[in-house]
């Protein structure tokens, strides 16, 4: 079996009887050496103290007078963030459970780079033994923030670290759809560069063709079915579509904030103008094959999945809504 996505610390993790993630020392000490906690040379005593007493027992508990005494601001600001967050995951009985617990709480207030490395690590367990490429790129919308990148007449995703934000967005040329790489160092994922995701699957440097009708479509909704199944424990099935025409929108999810807003607005029966219309990515139609998980009010009607860009041609997917926005019944008192 192929890996990916070795940086998430996977391999950190137990595993429960039920195939979810159960946190080890191992894994919460990842946390206490990352560059935001390792005490510079000028750390105050109490940074560091606390900081070695965590690395020899990662559940020790810390009182709050001990962050308080750290000297620097930002630090004690980190120290409260990673705290909070290993409370959430020595709380719960797998990072799963945690993740569920913190998109259903109002009361969880955490940092996104700790929220998309649980979806990153949840997302390598639900697709675990996918050996296909295509679906891998997909999932990463799930945590990496994608911008669009102009080539032709095809949808074009980068991710947003790697390409360097609206600036210095490279145009991919036609060597590069061939296979080829661009002077800016971005390849397509093609059938022709797919092998080599394996072994660059943590520097998230390839271009992902979410073109209407194209392989990227059907494998963005594999990822979102897999992500329903592995969370929710539902089975569903998503179909990409190319247009959403004379759909009874009876149900709907926005995949992302703008996406909601367009939904919300189709919903009230609005005609989108064209600006709304350019900024819809994607379409999916998600049934479930076991109507009586849904709620009466939706009966067999399907549900539609929208994806959507910012003005400024940004896709910030939130993988939560699906979790949150599905008309499941045992969802109905979850939320």
């Amino acid at each position: 079996m192929k890996d990916f996505w070795i940086a998430c610390g996977h391999h950190l993790l137990d595993r429960d009887a039920n195939g979810g993630l159960v946190v080890t020392d191992e894994f919460l000490k990842a946390y206490f050496v990352r560059p935001e906690l390792m005490p510079p040379d000028d750390a105050c005593a109490a940074e560091r103290r606390l900081h070695q007493a965590l690395l020899a027992d990662p559940r020790r508990a810390v009182a709050a007078e001990e962050v308080a005494a750290i000297a620097d601001a930002d630090a004690r600001e980190n120290w409260q963030f990673v705290l909070e967050f290993r409370a959430l995951l020595l709380r719960e009985p797998t990072l799963e459970a945690a993740y569920l617990a913190t998109v259903r709480s109002h009361s969880v207030h955490l940092p996104p780079l700790f929220v998309n490395h649980l979806v990153h690590v949840i997302l390598r367990n639900a697709l675990d033994g996918c050996e296909d490429p295509f679906v891998l790129r997909a999932a990463e919308l799930f945590f990496r923030p994608q911008r669009i990148v102009p080539h032709e007449h095809s949808l074009l995703l980068g991710d947003e670290e790697v390409i360097g934000g609206p600036s210095p967005t490279p145009v991919l040329s036609l060597m590069s759809m061939l296979g080829g790489t661009t002077s800016a160092g971005v390849d397509i994922l093609s059938e022709e560069t797919a092998d080599s995701y394996w072994w660059r699957s943590d520097q998230f440097d390839f271009a992902f063709d979410l073109t209407a009708g194209g392989r990227g479509s059907a494998a963005l909704a594999e990822a979102i079915r897999r992500w329903i199944s592995h969370l929710l424990g539902v089975d569903v099935a998503i179909a990409p579509l190319t247009a959403l025409r004379n759909a009874r929108l009876t149900w709907y999810v926005g995949l992302d904030a703008d996406a909601t807003r367009i939904g919300d607005r189709l919903w009230h029966g609005e005609t989108l103008d064209e600006t709304a219309v350019n900024r819809v990515l994607s379409l999916f139609q998600l049934t479930f094959p076991d109507a009586g998980l849904v709620v009466d009010a939706v009966a067999r009607e399907p549900v539609y999945l929208i994806l959507a860009m910012t003005a400024d041609q940004l896709v910030r997917m939130k993988p939560q809504n699906l979790l949150t926005g599905l008309p499941i019944k045992h969802l109905e008192a979850a939320t």
